[in-house]
């Protein structure tokens, strides 16, 4: 299933698209939780429960409880994650690009969830950052805790798959010379439109990715490009803090972004609207703002 969360009037709730269309799942069955979050941490009998439910239901039933996406506001689909955890250098064409050594382990950071926003929502540029830019990324939501986890058994903890951008204000980013601020502004992590469910992804080792600024195709790889697949993601991720359900993580970033564009970095001004689309989940879209113009 593609799982969205929406704002229908003032009234917030969570379905299943399908061809354009959201099937309001808490109106389907009563059973269900109120929230996207509370299914997410429900546990993964709950989707296989909603899928034969879904199977069996007459298509004029769906159709009594659907509304078309057009119709609704489009929410990221989780809101207060207990972490969102975030990978540097991990895809080999981004190393490439800016001459830096392929990692052997996993180099990590955390983004606060004040950086999150949903699908046509405004990245805000703030008056003071100079080098604002993109990164177009897999991320993984988990759905079952974990502490120490093989790779054998990392898929079983994955819930789904979203894309997220990870916006980073390069000029503070350097400054610094860490991560923490230049990557932590609100709004700086946009996330959508949906999750697909993790049975809906055959090889998330075998996606494509790509991002557009204002048209321009920017950002065109596959995650067959990571340097630590999403399944060696956990197992390192989880020797170091106990993954919890909603928990998202975003697995790196490919080359392409601005700062390392040539002849010279193309970096976001506002105006600009910046596409990401992964295979297998969709697209995301989202437009730079001035502070000064709020």
């Amino acid at each position: 299933m593609k799982l969205v969360r929406f704002l229908l009037g003032e009234e917030e709730s969570y379905g299943a698209l399908e061809e354009g269309k959201i099937l309001i799942l808490p109106q389907l069955f009563d059973w269900l939780p109120e929230s996207l979050e509370g299914l997410v941490n429900a546990g993964f009998e709950f989707l296989s429960r909603i899928e034969a439910r879904l199977a069996e239901l007459p298509e004029e039933v769906k159709e009594k409880h659907s509304i078309e996406v057009k119709e609704v506001k489009l929410l990221a689909p989780i809101m207060n994650p207990p972490k969102i955890i975030c990978l540097g250098l991990n895809y080999r064409d981004h190393a490439a690009e800016q001459g830096a050594r392929i990692p052997d382990e996993p180099i990590i950071f955390i983004k606060p969830r004040t950086t999150i926003i949903g699908p046509n929502q405004p990245i805000v540029k703030p008056d003071f950052v100079k080098k604002l830019d993109y990164e177009g990324e897999l991320a993984i939501i988990i759905g079952r805790r974990g502490k120490n986890i093989p790779v054998s058994k990392a898929g079983d903890h994955i819930f789904g798959y979203t894309i997220l951008n990870d916006v980073t204000a390069r000029d503070i980013q350097f400054k610094d010379r860490q991560w923490t601020r230049g990557k932590s502004f609100d709004t700086f992590a946009p996330i959508g439109p949906c999750i697909t469910t993790r049975n809906q992804i055959r090889d998330p080792g075998n996606l494509r990715i790509r991002t557009w600024v204002n048209g321009e195709l920017r950002q065109d790889s596959s995650t067959k490009n990571m340097v630590f697949n999403v399944y060696e993601i956990i197992h390192h991720l989880s020797r170091v803090m106990t993954l919890e359900p909603c928990d998202i993580i975003a697995t790196g970033t490919p080359a392409g972004v601005g700062v390392f564009m040539k002849p010279e970095p193309k970096f976001l001004n506002p105006g600009d609207v910046v596409v990401i689309e992964i295979e297998g989940i969709g697209r995301l879209e989202n437009e730079v703002v001035s502070e000064t113009g709020l």
